[in-house]
């Protein structure tokens, strides 16, 4: 199987990776405007030597390929050499997120998520993947935007499933949570597949959401981990019983050789009293959160003056052991011109790589195990009858607990 994939806000590429690194997805175009991190993009796959997207990268502005058909020609040309085509792109989101602006649709972020779907909807490829953070779906006034943008997709024929994913269920040492918005074109079912067109109910059942994870989260938060430790440079802290150590944060150290990357002296290095009395593992506070060393880290954030704290030196994170907390390669590198806030802005938002990489697993798997009718949707609407009426509330709901439900399969 071939499929051709076109990323929208594409940062440095963290998500993009995932699906490089999965058999039958190639890159095909890259958008992202803020030129820094398009730089980082090219930089790092020319570090991994990974081939450049078949039609190149672009900084546009994405309403540019709504208003001026700029892509009309190399759709057409992916149609031509793949199964398949997907977009895939997570909006900026600091305006729908609980810490952040909080400004929603109305804020300059918030309209790029509407911006999204208007250019899925105009192009409508095959397949879609949105990502968000979980402000979108579980903010009141916020969902209701979410379920405005849903039914706009809905209505241009898109078959929708979503989850709300933690980074941490596949792999990553991060406590991550982000809303996932996956649609597939009704051909996809009848023509590819060869299978009836099922409800979402049914393709909820089929998708196989959980089929990549690794960790289930519930399990993860409930283990004995460490809370917090005297801090002194450099001190000694033998690893505790019964936790998980490849979701901590010095596992992933020792991983990524941090102290010998690239990236390794690319760290803020203000002075302040602080980096010396805070405990390891406090992380309490928005600001000037201490990691522990046999801890998974809170959610890799660098905006509205968060500061986090190397778990047994006293200074700020390096971009390395930063690089390191969202699963990435130890080879994946950022240019070492690139300025200190452009490095951690893009790391911050950056999708973790290895939840990338199981969501494209699980997409790729869904489209290769449900080929030539492996799967019957129509036998999965029989088995979720009874609980049609149930979506049907929920879809019509602007925030519902059913929501939940849905995301993780519990109807």
């Amino acid at each position: 199987m071939s499929v051709g994939i076109y990323s929208f806000f594409s940062g440095s590429g963290f998500l993009d990776l995932g699906f490089e690194k999965t058999d039958g997805f190639k890159i095909d175009f890259v958008n992202e405007y803020h030129l820094p991190f398009l730089e980082a993009y090219k930089y790092s796959r020319e570090k991994l030597d990974i081939p450049s997207p078949t039609f190149g990268y672009d900084s546009s502005d994405i309403n540019d390929f709504i208003f001026n058909k700029k892509l009309d020609d190399l759709v057409f040309k992916s149609k031509l050499i793949h199964d398949l085509i997907g977009f895939i792109g997570g909006p900026p989101c600091p305006d729908f997120s609980v810490g952040g602006k909080n400004k929603g649709k109305d804020g300059e972020n918030g309209k790029l998520s509407k911006t999204y779907i208007d250019l899925i909807c105009n192009y409508k490829p095959d397949f879609f993947l949105f990502e968000n953070v979980k402000g979108l779906y579980r903010t009141e006034k916020h969902r209701q935007f979410f379920e405005k943008l849903k039914k706009q997709l809905r209505k241009s024929g898109y078959v929708l499933t979503e989850r709300l994913i933690n980074s941490i269920e596949y792999g990553a040492p991060q406590d991550r949570d982000r809303i996932i918005l996956i649609g597939f074109k009704p051909s996809v079912f009848s023509a590819f597949l060869n299978i009836e067109i099922p409800s979402e109910l049914a393709l909820l059942k089929m998708f196989g959401w959980e089929k990549h994870i690794k960790y289930k989260r519930e399990k993860v938060f409930s283990l004995n981990w460490p809370t917090t430790s005297e801090f002194e440079e450099d001190k000694y802290l033998g690893k505790p019983e019964n936790i998980i150590l490849e979701l901590t944060a010095q596992y992933w150290f020792e991983k990524n050789d941090v102290y010998h990357h690239p990236n390794s002296g690319h760290c803020f290095n203000p002075k302040s009293d602080k980096f010396h009395y805070i405990l390891e593992g406090d992380d309490s506070k928005k600001s000037y959160k201490r990691l522990h060393r046999w801890r998974y880290s809170p959610t890799v954030a660098y905006g509205n003056n968060e500061v986090h704290l190397h778990p047994y030196k006293a200074r700020r994170m390096s971009a390395a052991e930063t690089l390191a907390l969202q699963s990435l390669p130890k080879e994946f590198q950022l240019p070492p011109e690139m300025t200190l806030t452009n490095m951690f802005k893009t790391i911050g938002n950056g999708v973790p790589y290895l939840a990338g990489k199981g969501l494209a697993m699980t997409i790729i798997d869904f489209l290769n195990n449900n080929k030539n009718g492996k799967t019957n949707g129509k036998q999965f609407d029989k088995y979720y009858e009874p609980a049609v009426e149930c979506l049907d509330i929920q879809l019509k709901a602007t925030q519902s607990a059913p929501a939940a439900a849905i995301f993780h399969g519990n109807i």
